[in-house]
């Protein structure tokens, strides 16, 4: 440490940085190269103005320089203005405004078209020795900064003792002497988790401030967390600053939106200019954060990376818009005027032309070090796997972490049974006392054994798999992977775009390959790279071996790649599938990547169809690898065929890859945006949280009953895991028992003995022969019991009510018409069990064991006590209701509620999603929307409106209207307006919908997932419904899509709903048909679709389970039947033998 002192003591010398300054290496006064913002004029002669001493004369020469300085520093902004190709009359209207022919026909003089392309040449050799300028000292790391008034706030969570602090004190020492020095006033803080602010407001810039600056850099100190919305609250009251330096080296600990919304809240009414500067930070985070903050409030950017991987910069953005322009133009007048001058010019002008014409923009970046050396060929240890197989070694359920399989040994069903002496089914209340009951998975409810070492044991193991997921996600978005995403196949071709809209991003494609061929290529089989702009560019003709010669031959045709023409994909798809996979179907593990920035030239589904057919059947995927690039620095030569924002593209690129089944990996300069890798792992970390906070329910549902039983621990203080052996506990008093009919009857019994114990005799066998079991014998017995229940009549409705499956099976379910088969034929004495006689020394089982026939019934013999007639009895009943369960199928299946459901409430919203992917379903979605405003909300009187949605919503009437003749009327005609486009904005249709009054609930018709995320709509409308009880009902037209599945039903459950899919409606329709024509004894044949749908579902259980019992009822008739036969012709045979 002593050491990094020294070195900065001799690095913040103040002679040092005086000589910095200018006073040797700066030219004198006078003009200055364009490209510069100023220019530091040496001291001229003395006119008296020298001081004796040296801090004098230090003062009287920067009182001097700020002054030139004031007038001279220009921003990029600012320097465009004088430069650009407007300003310099270097348009092509301006050369038009030099035609020398008449008006039908243009005529230009040689010497005229020469001059106008030297002057442009001028211009563009201006700009690029402008980003040259920028590219040097402290304008390389923190830009150009504005503003005469400053306020510097340093972030200091970023920084760790060590070369890299003793980097950053140089750099900020730098911005310093060579930028802020010549400002009026500055305010330096710096800031972690608490701010340092070296003064208590800003400081008149001299001599004695800069030392103290100095001194302030010097004592900088690492710390941790990054609070920048607290040092812009210190910051942003100074009404003295006119402008903000940010440098921030780590992601802050508030969101974009919390520090925008404050920033933007302060400034109103006042001109501060704010400079944000990503300081050699590699998290997308960070970069998202502050560029967007810049760009929120009008400031300016800029992003430093030691290595030069993340450099950007709103004044390169600027200027190399501008150099574009001017490239494009000279090209253009060069093309159109080289036959009508009589040739290329043969100039050294013209070189110079052609020279910075075919020099790419992407030129201008800072590139990779070491862009353009050999490649290091890494050669990884296993071959990469998808997260989805990852997961299948990996994954709770494969690692036996399943809450359920944990659970499973302690968990025991809810007993219910029979007591023939209280006439009724009586529940086990033992749970109540040991046990805390828990839904399982299936939606039954258990009675769980909470041990208390095992749940802390697998909460420990679950917080382990949770670390290990993270660290998948941290290798997921690092490096290759952070572009490619993992690399699996073995036989792979690479498909890259080089259209000319990615001119500016050429070095960052080049890159990428880089970074694959060098990481994840070398352990392939066999490889190829596909470039395409408007014409198929392959590296070689066929598969070649990864051999490190040819992956560093690939890399050096990748270097000569050159943007041009549009998006020829399909182009390319084909070429890769029917030369490179032409034998597809005799080899296994074969990918296809694609590298690309907007979307195709021909149409999404063409695509589709295409490579559905293409992969259908073969060990073949298309993965696609979307980079989003910056707004407003494409090529503005050739337009693209077909264009899409960011979020149409990654719809487009979806469907592609579903269709392919392969995966989808969005990235750009700020990060990863999306990957079906990192998806995955982030299901598996939910599914791992959502257990857990299972874990801690059970948990503190045993430590309330605890409390409320006033039970104490089982454990000594101290040690939870030690049970307690050694205390003694003292024997309570039993309690009487309550009054039950046994007693009831025995004191009926006894008369006016109340007060008389019963009196029994122990009983003993007569002989060791003995059949009965042992036990105790009343002497006189209570009045015998029915033990047998009666089949009640089932009555049922004949009209359909609107309501719920779940609402309409709370009263009609077989359970509440008391039809369940086991529960009504059978109680204790059925079970067929031996008991111990204790003098026998051996189990005896009771005499009338032989008296009834038996049945194994879920694994339990019992025996069958009960009448054939009593059976059909049952048996006509249960058909009664089973009949009525399908028909409220068949009503469910019927008209509009195949396709929307049931409409229960009295004011709804009804919302249809009009995305472009709605395309095909439009026409009969409009049809059945007309039929559920006639048939539900007309005739139901239910108070309406409609939305739909797609980029942006639209509501029929801005609140909810009455359901008569004429609205209904313009309702439909407003319907059948619906036009499909665009992406789907779920969030905002359901924000809007909830707004208007007095709604009770929304229908929510789609077809797949949001363009947004669905946690974060989710999320926001859990606070949305708290302010107000609305249910949400959703709807779905197909369930192959099970993340838009199980999105759906989240967001019905969480508010309430109904999740609705009308997929198998016609094949439930069929069922329901045969079910009643064909008979109702067969429970596997005919059966229903499975119904993803809650109310459709509920019901189709319900009617499995009525012709389960039904079935079982008619087999055990049988069995009766036959066991009568027997016995009669057993007694018939004894009777015989006796006489």
């Amino acid at each position: 440490m002593e050491t990094y002192i020294r070195k900065m003591a001799w690095l913040l010398d103040n002679d040092q940085s005086l000589e910095k300054i200018g006073l040797t290496k700066l030219h004198l006064q006078g003009d200055h190269p364009p490209w510069q913002d100023f220019a530091v004029p040496q001291p001229g002669p003395d006119h008296g103005l020298l001081g004796t001493h040296s801090s004098q004369t230090q003062d009287v020469l920067r009182e001097q320089i700020k002054k030139t300085q004031s007038q001279k520093v220009q921003t990029t902004e600012e320097w465009i203005r004088h430069y650009s190709l407007e300003s310099l009359q270097l348009t092509l209207e301006h050369l038009c405004s030099r035609n020398s022919g008449n008006s039908e026909e243009m005529e230009f003089t040689e010497e005229t078209v020469n001059d106008f392309e030297s002057r442009l040449s001028d211009v563009i050799e201006l700009y690029q020795h402008r980003i040259e300028w920028l590219l040097q000292d402290s304008r390389k790391v923190f830009g150009v900064i504005k503003g005469t008034k400053v306020g510097l706030l340093v972030d200091v969570s970023h920084l760790s003792y060590g070369p890299r602090l003793l980097d950053f004190q140089k750099n900020l020492l730098c911005l310093i002497d060579e930028q802020l020095c010549y400002k009026e006033q500055l305010y330096c803080l710096s800031f972690s988790t608490e701010i340092s602010p070296l003064w208590e407001s800003p400081k008149t810039i001299n001599i004695h401030v800069l030392h103290e600056v100095r001194q302030w850099i010097q004592e900088l100190e690492p710390g941790r967390g990054c609070n920048l919305l607290k040092a812009l609250r210190h910051v942003l009251p100074m009404k003295e600053l006119n402008s903000l330096v940010l440098i921030v080296g780590s992601c802050p600990d508030q969101s974009f939106e919390i520090l925008c919304d404050y920033a933007q809240q302060c400034m109103l009414g006042r001109k501060v200019q704010i400079h944000t500067v990503t300081y050699d930070c590699s998290n997308p985070a960070s970069l998202a954060v502050l560029k967007n903050l810049a760009e929120a409030v009008r400031g300016r950017y800029h992003c430093y990376s030691s290595k030069g991987e993340n450099f950007d910069s709103s004044d390169f953005h600027l200027l190399l818009q501008e150099s574009q322009k001017a490239k494009d133009l000279l090209k253009s007048i060069k093309q159109t005027f080289q036959g009508r001058v009589g040739g290329l010019l043969g100039s050294k002008r013209a070189e110079v032309c052609t020279e910075f014409a075919n020099t790419a923009p992407s030129s201008f970046f800072l590139k990779p070090p070491e862009h353009k050396a050999p490649l290091v060929i890494q050669t990884p240890g296993i071959l990469a796997k998808t997260s989805a197989d990852w997961l299948k070694t990996y994954g709770l359920k494969a690692k036996k972490l399943d809450l359920y399989q944990v659970l499973a040994p302690n968990a025991f069903s809810p007993v219910e049974d029979f007591v023939p002496i209280l006439k009724k089914t009586v529940s086990s209340t033992l749970h109540e006392k040991l046990m805390i009951q828990f839904e399982w998975h299936d939606g039954t409810v258990k009675n769980i054994h909470v041990d208390l070492p095992v749940l802390y044991n697998y909460q420990k193991l679950l917080a382990k798999m949770v670390r290990i997921y993270e660290k998948r996600i941290d290798w997921l978005s690092v490096a290759s992977r952070r572009i490619w995403g993992s690399v699996c196949e073995r036989r792979v071709v690479v498909l890259v775009d080089i259209s000319v809209t990615n001119s500016t991003y050429i070095s960052h494609i080049q890159h990428s390959l880089r970074l694959l061929l060098e990481e994840q290529m070398s352990n392939k089989d066999f490889f190829n790279i596909i470039a395409f702009g408007s014409e198929v560019v392959p590296w070689q003709q066929e598969l070649c071996p990864s051999q490190p010669e040819n992956l560093e031959k690939a890399w050096r045709w990748v270097l000569s790649l050159e943007c041009k023409g549009s998006r020829n994909f399909m182009s390319a798809l084909r070429r890769a599938v029917e030369v490179d996979f032409k034998d597809k179907d005799k080899q296994k593990s074969q990918g296809l990547y694609l590298l690309t920035t907007g979307i195709p030239d021909q149409e999404t589904h063409t695509i589709s169809a295409y490579v559905a057919e293409a992969c259908g059947g073969f060990d073949l995927q298309l993965h696609v690898c979307l980079f989003s690039v910056t707004a407003g620095t494409g090529s503005s030569g050739i337009v693209p065929a077909r264009y899409a924002s960011p979020r149409e593209a990654a719809s487009a690129f979806r469907e592609i890859v579903q269709a392919a089944k392969g995966r989808f990996h969005w990235f750009g300069e700020a990060g990863i945006f999306e990957s079906d890798d990192i998806t995955c792992i982030i299901s598996e970390m939910e599914k791992a949280k959502n257990y857990s906070q299972k874990c801690a329910f059970l948990v503190e549902s045993l430590k309330q009953r605890s409390v409320n039983q006033s039970v104490k621990p089982l454990t000594p203080e101290g040690d939870s895991n030690v049970p307690m052996r050694n205390k003694i506990r003292k024997p309570q008093k039993v309690p009487s028992p309550k009054p039950t009919a046994v007693l009831k009857d025995v004191k009926d019994n006894h008369g006016g003995e109340r007060n008389t114990p019963v009196r029994v005799q122990a009983w003993r066998p007569p002989s060791a022969k003995a059949g009965i079991p042992p036990g105790t014998i009343y002497q006189k017995y209570p009045k015998a019991m029915c033990v047998r229940k009666s089949v009640c009549s089932v009555i049922l409705p004949e009209e359909e009510e609107i309501c719920s499956s779940k609402e309409w099976l709370t009263k009609y379910s077989i359970k509440k018409l008391k039809l369940e088969l086991p529960r009504l034929m059978f109680g204790p004495g059925c079970i067929h069990q031996k008991k111990t006689v204790e003098s026998l020394h051996k189990e005896v089982s009771a005499k009338y064991c032989s008296i009834f026939p038996s049945a194994e019934i879920n694994g339990v013999v019992k025996h069958l006590q009960f009448h054939p007639k009593e059976l059909e009895t049952y048996t006509e009943q249960l058909e009664k209701a089973l009949q009525r369960y399908i028909q409220r199928v068949q009503w469910l299946l019927s008209g509009s509620r195949r396709l929307f459901g049931t409409i229960l409430e009295a004011n709804v919203c009804v919302l249809i999603d009009t995305s472009g992917s709605m395309g095909p379903y439009l026409p009969p979605v409009t049809k059945e929307l007309t039929s559920l405003i006639w048939e539900q909300l007309r005739k139901n009187k239910v108070r309406f409106n409609l939305l739909r949605f797609a980029d942006n919503t639209e509501s029929w009437r801005e609140s909810l209207v009455e359901a008569t003749d004429e609205s209904c009327h313009d309702a439909v005609q407003w319907a059948s307006t619906c036009r499909a486009h665009g992406n789907s904005c779920i969030l905002a249709a359901l924000q809007k919908a909830l707004s208007f009054q007095g709604v009770e609930a929304l229908y929510l018709l789609t077809d797949g997932k949001p363009g947004t995320s669905c946690s974060l709509i989710l999320k926001e409308i859990e606070s949305l419904i708290k302010k107000q009880d609305t249910k949400i009902h959703t709807i779905c037209f197909s369930c192959a899509d099970r993340g838009a599945v199980e999105f759906l039903k989240k967001l019905a459950s969480q508010t309430g709903g109904r999740f609705h899919c009308s997929a198998g409606g016609e094949d439930g329709q069929l069922a329901a048909h045969r079910i009643l024509t064909e008979g109702l004894d067969d429970e596997d044949n005919p059966v229903f679709p499975y119904f993803e749908g809650d109310d459709l579902k509920k019901l189709t259980q319900e009617v499995a389970k009525a012709r389960s019992f039904l079935k079982q009822a008619k087999s055990w008739r049988l069995l009766l039947e036959k066991w009568n036969t027997n016995q009669k012709d057993k007694s018939g045979f004894q009777k015989s033998v006796q006489d």
